[in-house]
């Protein structure tokens, strides 16, 4: 009887609310029409007709369909990885699809035209081979979920750069790869219709076979089941269901990670009956978010993918934090040598390699070279020598805010971009700059600060009761940057600012710093470095644990605090002035650890020159290895920081 009522709740709740959502949904867009107009004109040839059943129902349908596929995904991922975090995107299937679909759009278009499926089920079965390849054969949740939106990172920047180089093949992708229900007809209903109905009717069917798998291995095994085949089935639902939705309305995520969850939450239990009504709560949470998105700005497109960040980005947090309690908390090793080198050999080389990297990015163009004698010429003067230098100094702050950031809490996957510092910074940056556009932009840095500090209260409020475990730390930053993106996104579209010129924002550059930018990073250079600096002593005496600290006279809480400050403010400068490059503050403190071992005053002097000279190496590969055309050296790093990230999560016990 209980669980009766636990199905009606869900099914009637589910069914009254997506009801008047559609009907809300269908009076939307540019020619508006009140509930009346549309019952009573609909039915007679007319505008009112054409317009209803050639765009709004498309759209509707294309919404409910693609919402209930990815809510099915999400319910099957869960079981199969006995992981409430699993969801096409947290696991980097949508982003694995949406990476094969635009390769596809670059060099085999007429391929992608006649089978636009087939390439987002070869992205995402990639994807997914990774996964299950990197996160170890123990699929710990959290781990799973982490590798998972690491793959999505990377193929975010992979498919980012390739926007940008193929400007022309991929225009109008932008709005698509965050998610729209735009349709111009009812081909991606007809196309999606099938695959999605088929599928799920198999899921439903294998609902009893679900159940006995999630009794674990073992018992399925004693009890006769085919574990291996069970799991390549409904693997390749899942799969199937994910690329389908790509193919048609591109990249929408949290959907399949919420719906099971409400579904949960309300008593319901049976994969049959989970996969039926997370059907029904996946079209009503994706038909809601894109009513809530095009009421916001109405006649215009906001990507629907941003909505349903927006609320995905905070759900994931409260999933990551209830999952990480039931978790073993895992050594913080930060890495590094036990015999370290002296600075007297390791600063001459990195000098020499600094010298030697400014002078070729001076000096060549990506086709001629430049004589020394002509860095006065006005190119390179007021163009290359000042893009150079902000370069520099940006990533020697990025790689000090990660030094800071690791040691304070003693997490060796601390750093600005994996903890969301950088994509709410920009995030803040944007709301000043599209919100109030009369400020002059010398108050962007203060955005940045203010959205920097919040993701970073986020973190700090979250993961102090759980010991700040490092996995569980950088699961809430990557779902802190989801949100920070979701915002950025939704603010692009909403200033009409140009894809490219969006893109690039997104992806950090130093494209175009001149002076003016050099003369504001200096500033911010030397106000907080030495600051840095005088804590280090401090971020010895944490590494021991707040105990010793404590008897060695430091005052843990102040000193926490304002390590934070500086991290969240050098990263909050340098989003401001350059957009949201990550992972330089990664990449610099682990190669320092390995050279110089853990003492933090020569271990942040050298992560300062190698940041430096990451981020000008980064800024020369993007300008000159398809000159004339650029590559944002935030991508270049990502591309570099990605792998990176995840070979720490192997090494991390």
């Amino acid at each position: 009887m209980r669980l009766k009522n636990a199905k009606s709740l869900s099914f009637l709740g589910g069914f009254f609310l997506l009801i008047p959502l559609c009907i809300l949904h269908l009076t939307q867009g540019q020619a508006g029409y009140t509930v009346t107009e549309l019952v009573t004109d609909v039915w007679t040839e007319g505008r009112v007709q054409d317009i209803v059943l050639g765009l709004r129902l498309p759209r509707l349908v294309i919404g409910l369909l693609a919402g209930g596929a990815l809510a099915v995904a999400g319910v099957i991922l869960q079981t199969l990885t006995n992981n409430p975090l699993a969801s096409a995107s947290t696991l980097g299937i949508n982003a694995g699809a949406y990476f094969g679909v635009v390769i596809a759009i670059i060099f085999f278009p007429g391929f992608l035209s006649q089978f636009p499926f087939v390439v987002a089920l070869v992205g995402a079965t990639l994807s997914t081979f990774l996964v299950l390849a990197l996160a170890g054969k123990a699929l710990d949740p959290v781990r799973v979920a982490l590798t998972g939106m690491v793959i999505s990172l990377f193929f975010s920047s992979v498919t980012g750069a390739l926007q940008l180089l193929f400007e022309n093949e991929t225009n109008g992708l932008f709005l698509w790869g965050a998610g729209t229900l735009f349709q111009l007809d009812w081909s991606g209903v007809t196309f999606a219709f099938p695959f999605i109905l088929i599928v799920t009717v198999i899921a439903i069917f294998s609902g009893k076979t679900l159940d006995t798998l999630s009794l674990g291995e073992g018992v399925a095994t004693s009890l006769g089941q085919s574990v291996i085949k069970v799991k390549v089935l409904m693997w390749t639902i899942a799969i199937v269901l994910a690329s389908v939705t790509v193919s048609v309305v591109g990249v929408i995520g949290f959907v399949g990670l919420i719906a099971p969850h409400i579904v949960r939450l309300l008593g319901v239990k049976g994969h049959r009956a989970l996969i039926m009504h997370s059907f029904l709560w996946g079209a009503v949470i994706l038909i809601a978010a894109d009513t809530a998105a095009r009421w916001i700005q109405p006649g215009q497109e906001i990507p629907v993918g941003a909505m349903t960040a927006l609320v995905g980005g905070p759900w994931l947090m409260y999933l990551a934090y209830k999952t990480a309690k039931q978790q073993k908390r895992g050594g913080k090793s930060l890495g590094g040598t036990k015999n370290p080198i002296s600075l007297k050999w390791i600063l001459p080389i990195l000098l020499l390699g600094i010298g030697v990297i400014v002078t070729i990015s001076f000096s060549y163009n990506g086709s001629e070279w430049v004589a020394m004698s002509e860095w006065t010429s006005k190119i390179v003067w007021n163009f290359r020598i000042p893009r150079v230098i902000t370069a520099f100094a940006i990533g020697a702050m990025l790689a000090v805010s990660g030094v800071l950031l690791q040691g304070v809490l003693r997490n060796p996957l601390a750093d600005a971009s994996v903890l969301g510092i950088t994509s709410m910074g920009g995030a803040g940056a944007m709301i000043f700059l599209v919100l109030f556009p009369t400020l002059p932009a010398s108050w962007m840095p203060i955005g940045a600060v203010l959205g920097s500090l919040f993701a970073m209260l986020i973190i700090f409020i979250t993961s102090w009761r759980a010991g700040f475990q490092p996995v569980l730390v950088a699961l809430i930053g990557i779902s802190v940057s989801a949100f920070g993106s979701a915002i950025i996104q939704i603010l692009v579209v909403k200033s009409k600012l140009v894809v490219a010129a969006a893109l690039v924002w997104l992806s950090g550059s130093t494209y175009a710093k001149g002076w003016e930018e050099v003369q504001l990073v200096s500033i911010i250079f030397l106000l907080l470095i030495p600051i840095a600096v005088y804590f280090t002593r401090s971020l010895n005496s944490l590494a021991f644990g707040d105990d010793i600290a404590t008897s060695h006279g430091l005052k843990i809480s102040k000193t926490r605090i304002w390590v934070l400050l500086i991290g969240v403010a050098l990263t909050a400068g340098a989003v401001s002035i350059v957009g949201t490059i990550g992972f330089v503050g990664l990449l610099a403190p682990h190669i320092a650890r390995r050279l110089v071992g853990y003492l933090h005053l020569p271990l942040l002097t050298v992560s300062m020159l190698l940041g430096g000279f990451l981020l000008v190496l980064a800024d020369f590969i993007g300008r000159v290895v398809l000159a004339p055309k650029e590559i944002p050296s935030g991508l270049v790093v990502a591309l570099i920081g990605a792998p990176y990230l995840l070979y720490l999560l192997k090494k991390i016990k």
